[in-house]
């Protein structure tokens, strides 16, 4: 099957889609854009959080297919340029990242609390959060991290 996907605003076309694939697979396969990890593969871990049309989505449980004409944006399309967002800073300044691997798809969720709630509460954050495991931090870090981004 061939998709037609905007990427962190670029148009992006594949050919021979196994229609079967997720749109994680899409992404970091077909793409290479490797920041969303592919972890448990049912939408528990939260480490493929992706926009897909401006809404927070786990990209194993899409199907690549529901993501042809739509808009995707990752992890690495919060940066600009070389800049990171101030979400994916707080994250680095607040020392929220050890092995890293859950931090993309975290990164994503808090940015995606910090558009609906600029100013949350620890009980906001920890809903928000609520889908995204972390098996490093002790989620100390992470809710440093969150405040940080929300008052920087």
């Amino acid at each position: 099957m061939r998709l037609t996907v905007t990427v962190n605003g670029a148009a992006r076309r594949a050919d021979d889609v196994w229609e079967g694939a997720s749109l994680l697979s899409l992404l970091r396969d077909t793409f290479g854009l490797p920041g969303s990890k592919n972890a448990c593969e049912q939408g528990e871990c939260g480490s493929c959080t992706v926009y897909l049309d401006g809404v927070a989505v786990c990209a194993c449980l899409v199907a690549a297919g529901q993501a042809h004409g739509r808009e995707v944006r990752t992890v690495e399309g919060l940066a600009e340029g070389e800049e990171l967002h101030p979400v994916q800073q707080a994250f680095l300044d607040a020392g929220a990242v050890q092995c890293g691997f859950c931090t993309p798809g975290l990164v994503v969720a808090v940015h995606d609390l910090l558009s609906r709630v600029p100013d949350p509460a620890d009980t906001d954050i920890r809903e928000a959060l609520a889908g995204n495991l972390c098996r490093c931090t002790g989620y100390e870090t992470i809710l440093a991290a969150v405040r940080r981004a929300a008052h920087p």
